[in-house]
């Protein structure tokens, strides 16, 4: 098993979302933004501070709702900054914003975030990388993979012996309907 299958068993953190979320595809483009975002604020920490502070990004970001980030101004980055809930890091804020905006303009390109992710899919890794390096913030080669990883475009959340792995793939995820 990988080594995130191994670790998350029983874990009260990464159990519950190894189990149910990690590598299960996403419907909802608020939902999606929310895995951009925790994956964003990864970088540099570890993925137990994030799924910690879970709660409180959801409740500092109004749930993830695109249209309400998307329109937050100076008011609202001062009040996040200030929010010692979630991880304060200006680049990181500034590009959770900025992304809920090109998310609103994929609504009027593709017919939102899902639909551009679908009609890009399948794309190498690197690819990806490109794709989302011309339209988002904060989104290297680490996040860009662990983002389609958990939201099941790209394989490789769960090893095959994992029984999540065959949870996930009864879910149907886009990197297993292209085989």
């Amino acid at each position: 098993m990988s080594d995130y299958c191994l670790s998350a068993i029983d874990h009260p953190w990464h159990g519950p979302y190894h189990d149910r979320e990690y590598g299960f595809p996403l419907n909802d483009d608020d939902a999606l933004f929310e895995r951009l975002v925790l994956e964003i604020n990864q970088a540099g920490l570890s993925w137990l501070t994030v799924l910690k502070k879970r709660a409180a990004f959801r409740a500092a970001f109004d749930d993830f709702q695109v249209d309400r980030v998307a329109a937050y101004g100076d008011a609202e980055r001062q009040r996040l900054l200030g929010d010692a809930g979630i991880i304060r890091n200006r680049l990181k804020i500034e590009a959770t914003i900025h992304n809920a905006r090109v998310i609103l303009a994929l609504r009027e390109s593709h017919g939102g975030f899902k639909a551009w992710l679908d009609a890009h899919h399948p794309l190498p890794l690197a690819d990806w990388v490109k794709l989302f390096k011309r339209h988002f913030r904060f989104t290297g080669p680490e996040i860009v993979n662990e983002l389609l990883m958990s939201t099941g475009y790209l394989p490789g959340a769960h090893h095959p012996d994992c029984p999540a792995y065959a949870k996930a793939l009864a879910a149907e995820p886009p990197w297993a309907l292209t085989r």
